[in-house]
């Protein structure tokens, strides 16, 4: 196939896919890349796969292109229970400890699949948090999931799956956690309540983040999708994703991925199953061997096995297992008062506080700083209070409220937080981020029309900017990136939709 395209052209290509979408094609994977390519151009109207190869790169990289070059130059290869080792390490060890940790901690906890495909990861992670946490319904859960290729997004969100993807799972588990619809199984209403689905760019987009809330984690699968990366752009995506755990919160890739993990700040931890890592600043660096020889296998893990006697289906009842009703809204939290919050680097505590007990104007972006220090480790308390002191210090500042509302959206406040969105926008009506973030919301409270209200306006807002101009308070989003986002995000739910309504 090689023989079609000069190698010249292969090597900007593939250095163009490494930059733009992070996508890595030694030369030994040419000829997948232009077997890919081939088919490409069948979809994006190209005569051929180097004249599509060469108009990719002169023109704009299109939400539609993105769609279409994903889904012929990744496998996107998933399944229910895919890597049982690292699953039985997940159950067994890591998620007991950090449910009894965050037990005693608020009951809150965050956990992120980093290149989800069609969500069969997210999905067991969501049937495993709900079976080992009995009073699910008293937690505050955030399973993000994302992905790059859109169409597998839709999949995902629309919940519903054929036979692969249930070809290392018994039977029984399909009967317990989804219900037949025709020759497909849809996960129950319940389970799709717990994950939401988002798009992202690992090579590209900002993270952590609140403005996507990657920040915080407690635990991160970013498994078989680091192979599409060069060495050294997945060293920085790990890295970067190693800033969005909180201290103690876990990563787990796949095995064939470990030898990119070895420069991180965390603990490697080698189970007889599989191999994890920690993040301990104190301890980092190291390497622990734990347990004896591994056992055999199970052929399945407890909670995908037949019901016990008596214990109620899933499907059967109203409330199950602690679950919320479908489309119910989180409780509003009421956020307890704040300790004296510890300064962020460059600010002693006391310096920002003027004669009469108030911030001086001056040193508000360091308030602002603060902020977000301790929302990204996870102390949303503190955080809102140094978020308080900067509206306080600032009140027509929109960016101060914008930054609120982030907060208050980590928190499950979500009521609280639409208001000081709103307040941004009355304050500054173009405001294209408070736009954009309030159309994530009502995808979150499950109002699809009032979602794409707030997503029309932010992409008519953004036809007016110049597509490399960076946004205020989007973390060096760009203005082209983000409508990007907004059309694959709005494309993504509709796909979903309409993949229920057939269904």
């Amino acid at each position: 196939m090689t023989d079609k395209v000069s190698p010249e052209l292969l090597t900007q290509f593939s250095d163009f896919l490494a930059a733009k979408i992070g996508l890595s094609f030694p030369p030994n994977s040419w000829p997948a890349l232009a077997r890919g390519m081939k088919a490409a151009a069948r979809d994006l109207g190209c005569g051929c796969a180097g004249s599509c190869m060469r108009e990719i790169m002169l023109s704009p990289l299109t939400r539609q292109r993105i769609e279409i070059l994903a889904s012929h130059l990744t496998v996107g290869e998933t399944y229910f229970f895919r890597e049982k080792k690292s699953l039985a390490v997940l159950e067994n060890h890591l998620l007991p400890e950090l449910i009894e940790d965050r037990r005693s901690r608020g009951r809150k906890l965050r956990v992120w699949s980093a290149g989800c495909a069609s969500g069969e990861e997210a999905y067991t992670l969501a049937i495993l948090l709900s079976r080992m946490i009995p009073d699910f319904k008293d937690w505050q859960v955030h399973l993000l999931a994302t992905d790059i290729n859109p169409l597998a997004l839709g999949k995902a969100a629309g919940g519903l799956y054929g036979k692969w993807s249930f070809r290392d799972t018994p039977p029984e588990f399909r009967a317990r956690y989804f219900r037949r619809q025709e020759r497909l199984w849809e996960v129950l209403p319940p389970l799709k309540e717990m994950v939401s689905f988002a798009y992202l760019n690992l090579a590209e987009d900002p993270y952590p983040s609140l403005m996507n809330r990657t920040n915080a984690m407690d635990l991160i699968l970013c498994r078989n999708v680091l192979l599409y990366f060069s060495q050294t752009q997945a060293r920085q995506v790990l890295k970067k994703l190693a800033q969005s755990l909180v201290e103690g919160g876990w990563l787990i890739v796949s095995l064939t991925e470990t030898s990119l993990v070895h420069s991180l700040p965390l603990v490697t931890l080698n189970f007889p199953e599989a191999i994890v890592y920690r993040k301990d600043s104190c301890h980092a660096g190291e390497i622990k061997r734990l347990g004896g020889p591994a056992a055999p296998p199970e052929t399945y893990p407890p909670w995908a096995l037949p019901l016990n006697p008596g214990e109620p289906h899933l499907a059967q009842v109203e409330e199950p297992l602690g679950f919320p009703p479908p489309g119910a809204l989180l409780p509003e939290v009421v956020t307890p008062a704040a300790p004296e919050p510890a300064a962020a680097p460059g600010l002693e505590v006391g310096d920002a506080a003027a004669p009469g007990g108030s911030p001086a104007p001056a040193r508000v972006e360091d308030l602002a700083a603060c902020a977000r220090k301790w929302a990204d480790q996870g102390d949303l308390a503190a955080a809102l209070d140094w978020c308080e002191q900067a509206v306080a210090a600032d009140r027509l500042n929109p960016a101060w409220h914008y930054l609120k509302a982030a907060i208050l959206q980590e928190q499950d406040a979500l009521t609280d937080a639409v208001l000081a969105l709103r307040t941004a926008l009355y304050l500054d009506r173009d405001f294209i981020m408070a736009h954009f973030a309030l159309g994530n919301l009502a995808l979150q409270q499950g109002d699809l029309r009032a979602a794409g209200r707030h997503f029309d306006n932010a992409l008519a807002l953004l036809a007016g900017q110049q597509q490399d101009e960076a946004l205020p308070e989007g973390e060096g989003l760009t203005a082209g990136r983000l409508q990007e986002i907004v059309l694959t995000t709005m494309a993504m739910r509709k796909l979903g939709e309409n993949q229920t309504a057939i269904s």
